[in-house]
């Protein structure tokens, strides 16, 4: 490493600043005189960031014309912390409540794959996908084709994404984790895992990418969420193909490099895209940890470098490498537990709408006749007026993608019928004139109290004034399916079943989720995957 890239890595978990005198002491130059190019990269009264728990640094091959680099023995870079984080955790560890989760995201995720199967990005990407082929390759959803595992991922994730109806964790940064899935199912395929060994690697993802979602929002400043999503998946990944510490380390360090994703896939009029983000998120953090484990190495620190993840992004992961810590950390759920704080989505809309859509579902059965509606005003908090109630588009989706991230009309749409399903957002409804018609009396206001509990709470207040002069009200904080108002195991068979049988029957889904529920004693994933097989008899 460089003496100036050295220099001007930022402490990981910092504990203090040392002045230039004293680093300049600490160091050991077998030669005499001065270094070339050795110059102290200062901040405020000429003080230097330091890297902390800096085992020996050592002056090689330097002479008076000679570059001079430096061997760093370093502990505790975040790639580091993560890759022995990955490599360290073990099935036996997870607690029974994180293995039962796991499960009840796999049927989920399962679910809202085959329920958008035939969609048109879907259909896309499998039709790509499919036009490549390998011997230790993955299936792709719905078919029996192999394709190269890191296709598979992205065809798949499209498929768990495009609804907008797999499951969410609010923080900082609001992420889909079940979107690793499709990463983790792939390469579980092409490896040969077993089930304890796909679970331990979904475990993993959720942990990972919540916990970045918990150190710094990225939206605000240009980049999707799904940034995170190519380190989660690259550290499933690699835990699924068993690669050492160091080369795990190096899967983190590729998908970091030319991981960023835009912001972009979620304003204005939303395309295709949007569902389909992630999922190339996904295919790069398989195609990382595939390339570690062939030997290529990553540039580092990715995160803490010069010109690294927190440098370019604008953001500071703080003391995130705490959370990763080995031997691994006790709590009362066990390791890999940040699972249990996502939520479910009971409806297939972007999530901060859930309340709003309970709260409107509620007061629809007041409403004799829709016709005495003056007016409605929906109460959100910041994060959903930002992501999905500002914009003018949303009074007026001309997209499925747009129609399913726009508060008004997922509030509106959900007074008018009563229910809100994949058909609400056809474009025959979302684009009908009456609706538009309607969505000119729905305002949106932020509430500061509302606002003060997020992302604790998802909270919505809908007020539906009628040409009587009354008012109809109803607040909703935690709505079904949230972490704090979870759904009940039926609950989530019957999401599978309506999202599924209509196109299979309701004997194979059955199957399915009896497969699922099972997973931890599967010695691998081939009849699960041999299950979900669309064209089967």
């Amino acid at each position: 490493m460089l003496v100036y890239e050295a220099l001007q890595i930022g402490l990981r978990n910092q504990l203090w600043r040392w002045p230039p005198d004293k680093f300049s002491s600490e160091l050991e130059f077998p030669h005499g005189g001065s270094v070339p190019g050795f110059e102290l990269q200062g901040n405020r009264r000429g003080s230097l960031k330091a890297v902390t728990h800096l085992l020996r640094v050592r002056l090689l091959g330097c002479d008076s014309s000679a570059d001079c680099s430096f061997e760093f023995f370093m502990t505790t870079t975040l790639a580091h912390q993560l890759a022995d984080y990955a490599c360290a955790l073990q099935f036996e560890e997870l607690s029974l409540e994180v293995v039962h989760e796991v499960k009840r995201r796999v049927i989920d995720s399962l679910g809202c794959a085959l329920g958008a199967w035939k969609e048109e990005p879907c259909r896309i990407a499998r039709q790509i996908t499919s036009e490549f082929s390998a011997k230790r390759g993955s299936t792709i959803v719905g078919t029996s084709h192999k394709a190269p595992p890191d296709w598979a991922a992205f065809a798949n994730g499209c498929c768990i994404r495009y609804f907008d109806y797999n499951d969410t964790y609010l923080s900082k940064e609001p992420a889909h984790p079940s979107d690793n899935i499709s990463a983790a199912l792939a390469v579980a395929e092409s490896f040969g895992a077993t089930g304890p060994e796909l679970i331990t690697a979904i475990a993993l993802a959720y942990e990972v990418q919540c916990r970045f979602c918990d150190a710094a929002s990225i939206r605000a400043r240009g980049w999707d969420h799904v940034t995170y999503g190519a380190f989660s998946t690259a550290l499933a990944c690699a835990r699924l193909m068993n690669l050492d510490p160091d080369r795990t380390r190096h899967a983190v360090n590729i998908a970091g490099v030319a991981g960023a994703a835009m912001r972009q896939a979620r304003v204005g009029e939303l395309s295709h895209w949007k569902g389909v983000a992630f999922a190339t998120a996904a295919r790069h953090g398989v195609y990382s940890a595939l390339l570690a484990r062939a030997g290529m190495t990553g540039p580092g620190p990715i995160f803490e470098g010069q010109m690294g993840f927190e440098k370019q992004l604008g953001v500071s992961l703080g003391n995130l490498g705490e959370k990763f810590a080995v031997p691994l950390p006790t709590s009362e759920h066990g390791p890999a537990a940040m699972i249990l704080k996502t939520s479910i989505k009971y409806w297939p809309a972007e999530y901060h709408s859930q309340s709003a859509i309970e709260a409107a579902l509620f007061l629809r059965k007041e409403i004799t006749d829709l016709a005495r509606v003056k007016s409605v005003t929906i109460e959100s908090h910041d994060a959903a007026v930002e992501i999905i109630g500002s914009e003018p588009e949303k009074w007026k989706p001309n997209t499925r993608e747009t129609a399913d991230h726009s508060l008004p009309y997922i509030t509106a749409i959900a007074l008018i019928d009563g229910d809100v399903t994949n058909k609400q957002f056809e474009p025959e409804r979302f684009a009908d004139p009456q609706v538009w018609r309607f969505l000119e009396t729905v305002k949106v206001k932020r509430n500061a109290e509302l606002s003060a509990i997020y992302p604790d709470a998802v909270a919505n207040i809908v007020h539906v004034d009628l040409d009587d002069g009354r008012q109809l009200t109803r607040r909703v904080d935690y709505p079904l399916g949230h972490a704090k108002n979870r759904l009940k195991d039926s609950e989530v068979e019957k999401k599978f079943f309506a999202l599924v049988s209509p196109t299979i029957g309701e004997e194979r889904a059955r199957g399915i989720v009896d497969l699922v529920w099972k997973l931890d004693e599967a010695k691998n994933v081939d009849g699960l995957i041999k299950a979900v097989d669309m064209k089967q008899k």
